[in-house]
C-alpha cells in the first residue's frame, strides 16, 4: 500500500472501502507519481479552506481523484477507464475552479482542463507505467470519452457522484458513512436514453432519499459566501500575476500553501494585507448593486445538480418522471439565484494592467 493511503484519515479510508471494497494495488504506482502528488496539496473546496467564512475539513483533489477512480473500478474493472478517472484533475491548478473565475469562466468552469494531456505526456514516470501496462496516452487523457466517468449534467457520473459524497462528508456534513453506503450499494450500471452506460439507482425510494439529502448541499455551491470567496482568490491570483509576483505556470506547479506564502510575504503590502483580511473575514453580504469602498462583485456561477436514472417497471427513467418529491426538491433548488452582487466588509481593488500603479501602495 502506498504512503498516500497509509496517511489517510481513517474515515476517508472507510469511505474508500465503500466505493471499492477491493483497492486496486496496481493503482498505487500511478498515485505516487510526482504529478498526482502535486494535487494532494490542492483542496477540493476551491480555496474555501483559506476563507474565514468557512470551517471545513481538508479533502484534497487527489482524494477526490482516487475516489473517482475507485467508483469507476468498482463498476467496470477497466484499467483504462479507471486511469482516465484518476487523471481527470491532474492539470487542475491551485485553488481549482477559482482559476476558471480568473479566466472569466465561472459558469462552465472548464477553462483549466486543457493541460491534462500535456502533463501526462511530459511525465516520464506516468508514461513508463502506461507503456508497461500496454496503455496509450489517448486512452487515458480525456475521461469524457467514458460515460461512467463523466457525462453531461445533470446525469450521474463517477465524478459527479464522488464530489457529492465527499463534499457532503467533509465540508458540510449532510452525510454519514452509513448513509453513503446505503446510497452507493443501490447503484448498478444500465443504459440511458442515448444507449450509453450510466450509473443508475435500483430503487425509487433510495434515489428520492439521495436527492432529498443532496438538495441541501447544492445551495452551498452557489451561495454568496462560496462565490465571493472564489472570486476573491481569483482576483488575488490575477493581481499577483499582474504585479509580477506569480506566474500562470506557478498555479500549475506550486501548492496552495506555497502560493499563499508568496502572497503573504510579497513586498506589496496592499496585496498581503488584503489577503489577511480575507482570511479573517467571517461574513459576506448581498446587495442590489455595487457597494463603493468594499470588495464588491457581481458573479454568476455554475449550477450543479443531478437528475439520476432509476430502474422502474422494467425500464430506466429519470427520477423526476416518477417522483413528485424528487422533482420538487430539484425545482426548488433551480429557483434559487446563482448570481448577484455580494461583498466583503473591506476594500480590495484587484489589479489590472491599467490600474496596478494607481492601486498599489
Amino acid at each position: 500500500m502506498s504512503k498516500y493511503y497509509e496517511n489517510l484519515d481513517n474515515e476517508i479510508k472507510e469511505y474508500f472501502k465503500i466505493l471499492s471494497p477491493e483497492f486496486p494495488e496496481w493503482l498505487n504506482e500511478y498515485i505516487d507519481t510526482k504529478e498526482m502528488q502535486r494535487i494532494d496539496k490542492i483542496s477540493l473546496s476551491c480555496g474555501n479552506d483559506y476563507s474565514g467564512c468557512f470551517n471545513i475539513k481538508w479533502h484534497s483533489n487527489l482524494d477526490h481523484s482516487v475516489g473517482v477512480a475507485l467508483i469507476i473500478w468498482n463498476f467496470t474493472h477497466d484499467k483504462k477507464q479507471t486511469l482516465a478517472g484518476l487523471f481527470h484533475d491532474i492539470a487542475t491548478p491551485a485553488f481549482k475552479h477559482c482559476i476558471d473565475f480568473m479566466n472569466g469562466d465561472s459558469e462552465t468552469q472548464e477553462s483549466t482542463e486543457e493541460r491534462t494531456s500535456d502533463i501526462i505526456k511530459n511525465s516520464k514516470e506516468i508514461m513508463a507505467l502506461l507503456e508497461r501496462d500496454g496503455i496509450s496516452l489517448d486512452e487515458v487523457d480525456d475521461y469524457k470519452r467514458y460515460p461512467i466517468a463523466d457525462n453531461n449534467s445533470p446525469r450521474l457520473s463517477a465524478d459527479r457522484f464522488e464530489y457529492t459524497f465527499s463534499s457532503g462528508l467533509t465540508f458540510f456534513r449532510v452525510w454519514e458513512l452509513d448513509k453513503i453506503r446505503k446510497m452507493y450499494q443501490n447503484i448498478v450500471v444500465d443504459k440511458n436514453e442515448d444507449g450509453n452506460d450510466e450509473l443508475v439507482f435500483k430503487d425509487k425510494e433510495v434515489c428520492e432519499e439521495y436527492i432529498h439529502i443532496i438538495s441541501k448541499l447544492w445551495p452551498e455551491w452557489i451561495s454568496d459566501r462560496d462565490r465571493t470567496s472564489m472570486q476573491f482568490i481569483a482576483d488575488m491570483c490575477k493581481s499577483m500575476n499582474v504585479a509580477g509576483y506569480l506566474t500562470i505556470d506557478d498555479l500549475y506547479e506550486l501548492s496552495e500553501e506555497e502560493i499563499i506564502n508568496k502572497i503573504l510575504n510579497c513586498e506589496d503590502k496592499y496585496l498581503a494585507e488584503s489577503f489577511k483580511k480575507f482570511q479573517n473575514t467571517t461574513e459576506v453580504y448581498s446587495s442590489d448593486n455595487f457597494i463603493e469602498g468594499k470588495y464588491s462583485i457581481y458573479t454568476k456561477v455554475k449550477v450543479r445538480y443531478v437528475n439520476p436514472l432509476v430502474q422502474h417497471n422494467n425500464k430506466t427513467v429519470r427520477i423526476t418522471e416518477i417522483s413528485v418529491s424528487a422533482k420538487q426538491d430539484i425545482e426548488n433548488f433551480l429557483k434559487l439565484p446563482n448570481e448577484g452582487y455580494t461583498y466583503f466588509d473591506f476594500d480590495f481593488k484587484p489589479y489590472t494592467d491599467e490600474n496596478k500603479r494607481l492601486v498599489k501602495n
